[in-house]
């Protein structure tokens, strides 16, 4: 197994949103209930398309993780110090992965120069952020019930 974290490229875009996509629909359920109209609306952007738009947006910087050569990540971060983006392929779930492309995206925070990352997780997903060092900000905003957290990454 090799999991190999790099920036994302326009030839991952199909596969980056088959990767979103079914990592909303097939893990998210605490999130969405299953939905259809709250699924519809989380992935909306998720498309090909939508995918296009996000690697082309300044101050927008796209990742992604490969497992064995195959795009099963996609992770992003902001000019802002945000984490925008963390998901993995239901079938990559509980491999590492995603621990890697999170170290990943806060090396690459703290390389340019910011103290604590930010993010906003949803219900499936704080667990996993906590066990990484994040601390919760606040209590959920609607929506998908996401939850402002952050994290010390320079002393």
């Amino acid at each position: 197994m090799s999991i190999v974290v790099r920036p994302a490229r326009a030839e991952d875009v199909p596969a980056m949103s088959r990767v979103l996509i079914a990592s909303i629909t097939e893990l998210c359920h605490a999130d969405h209930q299953d939905e259809p109209d709250r699924i519809a609306e989380w992935t909306a952007n998720k498309t090909p398309d939508g995918i296009r738009s996000m690697l082309a947006r300044d101050g927008f910087f796209m990742v992604v993780a490969e497992l064995d050569g195959q795009v099963v990540a996609v992770g992003a971060t902001t000019a802002d110090g945000e984490i925008a983006l963390n998901y993995v392929a239901p079938e990559a779930r509980f491999r590492g992965v995603s621990k890697a492309i999170l170290n990943h995206m806060e090396t690459d925070l703290r390389s340019r120069g910011f103290v604590e990352g930010r993010l906003r997780a949803t219900n499936t997903a704080k667990a996993f952020y906590r066990a990484q060092g994040w601390s919760a900000d606040a209590s959920p905003d609607g929506g998908t019930a996401c939850f402002a957290m952050h994290k010390r990454l320079a002393d």
